[in-house]
């Protein structure tokens, strides 16, 4: 009986699988071992699921007593059991020009995204999209993202919609751009606010989806706009916050001229209350040590886009000068311009720029960043992000003989850690033999 097979008896009786089981508890530090009590590592493990919820977590030999008689049970012994992945800034729309010669930051803007997002004016466009992005997620083992939509509002009806016939955890916002954009995608100051506000009211809370307030970055934005998604924020605290941030030295010089106002780049933001507890700014590679202290102070995340800015030439994020100012980093695809939607070819690509740093990436950092470490910087670690009693029941299965070169690797492996970053560094989509979300197996290899 497959795990697809199951699902109707699950839904009736629960259902139990069987596999090595690895989930964290907390950040485990850089070095090479992780710290105390933040690994939970089940080699024969068992993981008792009911009503789309995690109801037990356990070593095989300790659960089966408890067991119901008859409960259904998937055997995926030899495979290893870990929490969803998840994706902290992505593109939806930008699905379909990924792998498009590279250029750097604002002319990959108008040669590519806004011409693309030009598209999703056409819901059937969206809805068709949508539709695919989401099923490439879930077959690189990806269960939540925090995504931006056009700004179109039909790009995001299409979106959540989608996401909520799969019951996914989704955070997504229709972007906000009132200028230095094609006509066909600007919105008007007060008109994209409304917008927002139309789709908060449909989709926010809705199910397992939030709603991420959109502006597309600072140059797209008049002040005022900008200062009306802060009164978003400030009308509703459980609403988040997505946006770009000195990803460019380009960006960051058009900005102090189109702001001359604010003392940099950050500034511009909090001075329209954007920065807090749930906003997280994608890139921040050219930040000073004050803007990360600033950052860390109002609990905001920066999300590391790896193999995105490898391609555009960004620059080379500085992890560690975060880290040592406590300031959260997630870990995000960013397609288009990202390379991949794989969190482990974001992994890969993690651990090369900490390289060329001198700053490296251990499986351990990866692997937490991946689950547990994206699930606190979105706030929503008491939701997804590890395998406990209570969570919702979103894992993957992976694979770690899935290709003959991994196999040949790992079966030379004589840790956990050195499997995990074989697994790390050759693993691709084909290590992905299941993704669940909200206990149903919704992709299988």
């Amino acid at each position: 009986m497959t795990a697809i097979d199951t699902f109707t008896s699950f839904q009736r009786h629960g259902l139990v699988l069987r596999a090595e089981l690895l989930s964290f508890d907390a950040d485990p530090g850089d070095g090479d071992t992780p710290l105390p009590g933040t690994v939970r590592h089940l080699p024969d493990g068992a993981l008792w699921l009911e009503n789309g919820r995690i109801r037990a977590v356990d070593d095989y030999a300790q659960l089966a007593p408890q067991l119901p008689e008859g409960i259904e049970m998937v055997d995926h012994s030899g495979k290893l059991i870990m929490p969803g992945f998840i994706d902290s800034h992505v593109h939806y729309v930008q699905l379909e020009i990924m792998a498009s010669y590279g250029r750097q930051l604002l002319d990959w803007l108008n040669d590519y995204t806004f011409p693309e997002e030009c598209r999703f004016a056409e819901r059937e466009h969206a809805e068709t999209i949508a539709d695919a992005f989401l099923e490439e997620l879930l077959r690189v083992g990806t269960t939540t993202a925090q995504v931006f939509g056009s700004s179109h509002p039909q790009s995001m009806q299409a979106f959540f919609a989608a996401s909520q016939r799969r019951e996914l955890r989704m955070l997504a916002g229709k972007v906000l751009m009132n200028r230095h954009a094609p006509e066909a995608l600007t919105d008007d100051t007060f008109g994209g606010i409304h917008d927002s506000e139309r789709l908060i009211a449909d989709w926010h809370g809705k199910g397992r989806l939030g709603y991420s307030v959109t502006p597309r970055f600072a140059p797209t934005s008049t002040r005022a706009q900008l200062d009306a998604a802060g009164g978003l924020l400030r009308s509703d605290p459980s609403l988040w916050l997505q946006t770009h941030l000195a990803e460019n030295t380009g960006e960051i010089a058009w900005v102090a001229e189109l702001f001359p106002e604010s003392r940099d780049y950050l500034n511009v933001y909090e001075q329209s209350g954007l920065v807090g507890p749930r906003s997280t700014f994608a890139h921040g590679i050219h930040l000073d040590d004050g803007m990360r202290a600033r950052l860390a102070g109002q609990g905001a995340n920066i999300a590391f886009c790896p193999s995105s800015n490898m391609f555009l030439g960004s620059g080379l994020f500085d992890r560690r000068s975060a880290r040592d100012a406590g300031l959260a980093v997630s870990v995000a695809s960013d397609i288009g311009a990202g390379t991949d939607l794989s969190g482990l070819a974001t992994l890969k690509a993690a651990y090369q720029v900490g390289q060329l740093r001198g700053e490296a990436l251990t499986a351990w950092q990866g692997f937490y960043a991946l689950t547990l470490g994206n699930a606190r910087a979105l706030s929503l670690d008491g939701h997804i992000g590890r395998l406990a009693e209570g969570m919702e029941a979103d894992f993957v299965v992976l694979d770690t003989c899935a290709t003959p070169l991994l196999a040949r690797r790992t079966g030379r492996c004589q840790t956990l850690a050195e499997r995990l970053f074989a697994l790390m560094m050759l693993g691709d989509d084909r290590a992905i033999l299941e993704t669940w979300a909200n206990g149903r197996c919704q992709h299988q290899r």
